[in-house]
């Protein structure tokens, strides 16, 4: 049984920054392919950065060099730095992971790896940028 937990969304001014943490425990191993969706209301849920098994990462391209996924394989966490917040960042943001390893370049495209692909979800974590 594997268990995300998500936090640290919030409220914030537009140019603020937030940074969101999910928590993974149960069976999931520390090289398993991670990612941070979200969702706005009346829109589908979209992949914001994906992290590899070898803690390679990509981004939507609305995020690119605002927003920054990383992960602490000691304490299995996975991370997401967000700056320069705009008020369409608005929305619930999700931690993920698959069930297996994963491998992501340059030329890797985040809506090529939909939400489909990921088999553990947390509860979601609501940003809000005004």
């Amino acid at each position: 049984h594997v268990q995300l937990v998500e936090s640290g969304g919030g409220s914030v001014q537009a140019g603020g920054s937030l940074n969101l943490s999910c928590a993974a425990a149960g069976h999931l191993r520390s090289d398993y392919c991670m990612a941070w969706f979200r969702q706005a209301p009346g829109k589908e849920r979209e992949g914001v950065a994906v992290i590899d098994s070898d803690g390679r990462s990509i981004y939507a391209d609305s995020v690119k060099d605002r927003f920054s996924i990383s992960k602490d394989n000691t304490n299995n966490t996975l991370y997401l730095r967000m700056n320069t917040l705009k008020v369409e960042d608005n929305a619930m943001y999700y931690c993920a992971a698959m069930g297996r390893r994963c491998r992501v370049g340059p030329s890797t495209l985040i809506t090529k790896m939909p939400h489909t692909m990921f088999s553990y979800w947390g509860q979601g974590t609501q940003v809000t940028v005004s």
